[in-house]
């Protein structure tokens, strides 16, 4: 009895497995994120170019999508707004999980150039790490307003290298 149980349970562990696996490479394939997985190349959107946006129409938004160039690999994330422009936060780069699940700011690092989507525009952006400065302030008052339900957050968060802060500039 103790052997059909086990066998049970090692096909169900195994079948789950195998599941959570296609998943991660089907989403490699997909036009996009899917939530949390990270997902292939966009291949739908409209490229936007003019003068600089204003990105103020961002501030209330919650999330958004940004692909690598390299490694072609998009993700869902947050979107900060100050003073007209963008931000993206990421968190926990100093943790075990965080080294493990944050790969794209490392990539970054290597090649800063994104593609930004929201909704079916396509923006050609460049991550420039924010690192200090007057700027930390408020972005982390803005973090703390849409995200963590108003809890402060500290700047040694972001000293300490625990956040990373991402300014979505335009492509140089």
């Amino acid at each position: 009895m103790l052997k059909k149980a086990l066998r049970v349970g090692g096909g169900l562990a195994a079948l789950l497995v195998l599941l959570i696996a296609g998943l991660l490479l089907g989403a490699r394939f997909a036009d996009g994120p899917l939530a949390i997985v990270a997902g292939g190349p966009f291949r739908t959107g409209e490229l936007v170019s003019g003068p600089e946006p204003d990105w103020s129409f961002v501030h209330d938004l919650q999330e958004v999508e940004f692909q690598l160039l390299d490694p072609a690999r998009s993700r869902t994330t947050w979107i900060l707004e100050h003073e007209g422009k963008a931000y993206i936060p990421s968190g926990y780069m100093t943790t075990w999980w965080g080294k493990i699940w944050k790969q794209w700011p490392h990539e970054a690092e290597k090649d800063p150039r994104i593609l930004l989507r929201i909704g079916d525009a396509l923006y050609e952006r460049e991550l420039v790490r924010v690192e200090g400065g007057p700027v930390v302030a408020p972005l982390l008052a803005e973090l703390s307003r849409k995200y963590v339900g108003g809890s402060e957050i500290p700047p040694e968060a972001v000293s300490s290298g625990y956040l990373w802060l991402y300014e979505l500039a335009p492509r140089s």
